[in-house]
């Protein structure tokens, strides 16, 4: 039987239009772990007067330099007892590419957040590089499909480019990222006493990125980068803050206000070279 086009019914299209907005802080600071600094419990309790859950992720490369971290992370949170819980002893991750290639640390940021009953309104703090930042970003993301993250990016590298944005990830499949997702932090604390005990390599490359992103978005910044030069390659501490904040502002800037903080489109200009 022939059917007529005069008898298809219609078709009708629903339109779904969503703005969201995300806002965070970066905040630059020293010795976060000192009770007398009391930015950590202010950001966790920002909309609460209850104490908030929290688990932490601490790279272990950290460790090293830092023998009493994990102790100051414990007095900080007694002192803070009304604003902060830490839910489990803090999980110890290796640091750079190894973070991103063991999905099995997810699954062990994931299976405790499960078992000690994180919720979305808990926390998860990374402390660490990039790349450990990424991972405890991505597991912390996809947990009930988002719990609260602060980042505490530790590398000059992770405090003026890959802590401050909105990207985290893991690798998979032979692939750099493949698995990821964009979700921004709560909040970002980047305490410059932890850049101290960079060996130069490290102090030296997040240089390197503060180079590109002055070539791209700001002359007058490449040129304080090239008259700091030999302050910055001696490690003055003044000069290589100023180049974290002006790097921060610029990437900042260009995720909020260049049309595609998410990367529909291409990955965004800055993540070239």
């Amino acid at each position: 039987m022939v059917i007529s086009k005069s008898k298809v019914a219609p078709i009708k299209t629903l339109q779904q239009n969503i703005e969201v907005k995300f806002s965070y802080d970066v905040h630059f600071t020293r010795d976060l772990w000192s009770p007398g600094n009391p930015l950590l419990s202010q950001v966790i309790a920002a909309d609460s007067n209850i104490a908030k859950s929290v688990i932490v992720i601490v790279d272990s490369g950290l460790l090293t330099h830092h023998p009493r971290l994990l102790s100051k992370i414990a007095n900080y949170a007694d002192y803070y007892g009304d604003k902060i819980k830490l839910a489990a002893e803090p999980i110890i991750v290796p640091g750079g590419e190894a973070a991103k290639n063991d999905s099995t640390l997810v699954d062990k940021i994931h299976f405790c957040i499960e078992q000690v009953g994180l919720c979305r309104h808990s926390y998860v703090l990374a402390i660490g590089g990039g790349a450990v930042v990424d991972m405890a970003g991505y597991a912390a993301a996809t947990a009930h499909r988002g719990i609260r993250l602060i980042r505490i990016p530790t590398t000059v590298l992770a405090q003026n480019d890959s802590g401050v944005g909105v990207k985290n990830g893991i690798n998979a499949l032979g692939k750099k990222n493949f698995l990821g997702t964009f979700a921004p932090p709560v909040a970002v604390l980047n305490d410059f006493d932890f850049l101290t005990t960079l060996d130069d390599r490290d102090w030296r490359s997040g240089i390197a990125e503060a180079i590109k992103v002055a070539l791209i978005k700001d002359r007058n910044f490449f040129e304080f980068i090239r008259d700091r030069a030999d302050d910055l390659a001696r490690r003055d501490e003044k000069a290589m803050e100023q180049l974290i904040y002006r790097c921060c502002q610029l990437h900042l800037n260009h995720i909020a206000t260049y049309g595609d903080p998410f990367e529909m489109g291409s990955s965004r200009p800055l993540d070239f070279g």
